[in-house]
């Protein structure tokens, strides 16, 4: 059993480092386009739907992914990842309607990863909480 658990384990933790550290990393691009031109999956029906230029589009998308990416790495994983997974639905409805099908398929796949570790996350912290739980009662009844 214990075997199981630490292979869970070490796969919630691998999701979290990624889901924490990538979204973390593009945020950041969105600043210095290092990475890529940003502005090139905006999509002709986003921009005509802003009410801002894209560029203040992608910044403020880059403050929320840097948020996103800071919560899933902290105490508020859950949190961020549920929000980390509807970001990318949003992000693959706008690359489909940009004609990008195959990166669209990607963050779908991407989004269903989230959700798995926002998912094994709740369980991993109810089991700690359990194991808390039995560790008091031991220690009340050796008392």
């Amino acid at each position: 059993m214990h075997d199981t658990t630490a292979r869970l384990e070490s796969s919630r933790i691998a999701l979290r480092v990624s889901f924490g550290l990538l979204p973390l990393l593009a945020g950041l691009d969105k600043f210095t386009y290092f990475l890529t031109d940003w502005s090139a999956y905006v999509g002709p029906v986003t921009r005509s739907l802003l009410p801002v230029s894209p560029q203040t589009f992608l910044y403020a998308v880059g403050i929320v992914e840097v948020l996103v990416g800071l919560a899933v790495l902290t105490r508020w994983t859950v949190i961020g990842s549920y929000v980390a997974a509807g970001w990318l639905t949003l992000i693959a409805v706008n690359l489909v309607l940009a004609g990008f099908f195959d990166i669209a398929v990607r963050d779908v796949v991407l989004a269903v990863g989230a959700f798995t570790l926002a998912r094994l996350t709740e369980v991993h912290d109810t089991a700690e909480v359990r194991v808390e739980e039995r560790r008091h009662e031991r220690a009340g009844r050796a008392a």
